[in-house]
This record gives structure tokens, C-alpha cells and sequence, in this order.
């Protein structure tokens, strides 16, 4: 299993009102300079907020939620410090209520 870290929020806020495009082309131009492989997604509609143990979680945004999810959980405090307004945790998985860490609902909608 892998421990995952996330910022959610509402997905107008994070994909249409913050400049998201100019803070991941930043990070992501940080992580080839110090030849660092990508890990972090962006994720419209995270499923894994569907699982039982986050319905608090999903309870705090306003729906419909984007999420940014990453394996390194210096990479989510850093993204929680440029965009602020999200909601911050962690989960495991693959696990029993969390298939796929990466799945979106938009994708099946």
C-alpha cells in the first residue's frame, strides 16, 4: 500500500479562478531541474473521496470537487501554501474502499 496526500477544493476554484496552469509548470520545471520524477495529479471528480472513511472530507468542499494528489507530502503543503482554501489529509491504497488512488467520477460520467 502507498500513503497518498491531497489538497481538495471546489473544482471551479482550483481548475478555473487559481492560476493553477503557471503553479504546476513551476513544479514541475523545479522537478526536471533536479531530474525528480512527477508525482502529483491533478484529478476532476476524485473518486477516492467517495470511500467511507473520507465522506467528512468530501462534506467540507463544495461539490463538484478537483483534487491535487501526490506521494510526497512536502509536494501537498507547498501546493496548500500557493493556492490556500483546501482541505488537506491522507489515505492508503490501493486499499478495500480505495481501488484506484487516481480514478476520477468525470471519467465514468
Amino acid at each position: 500500500m502507498t500513503t497518498y496526500y491531497y489538497a481538495a477544493a471546489s473544482r471551479k476554484f482550483l481548475l478555473e479562478e487559481e492560476p493553477l496552469q503557471e503553479v504546476i509548470e513551476e513544479r514541475i520545471r523545479n522537478y526536471n531541474e533536479r531530474e525528480k520524477v512527477i508525482d502529483f495529479w491533478m484529478i476532476d471528480q476524485p473518486a477516492f473521496l467517495e470511500a467511507p472513511e473520507l465522506a467528512a472530507v468530501k462534506a467540507q468542499c463544495p461539490q463538484p470537487t478537483a483534487a491535487m494528489v501526490s506521494t510526497d507530502p512536502v509536494f501537498i503543503t507547498w501546493f496548500k501554501l500557493r493556492v490556500e482554501h483546501v482541505v488537506t489529509g491522507e489515505f492508503e491504497a490501493p486499499s478495500a474502499t480505495i481501488a484506484d488512488p487516481l480514478a476520477s467520477l468525470a471519467a465514468t460520467a
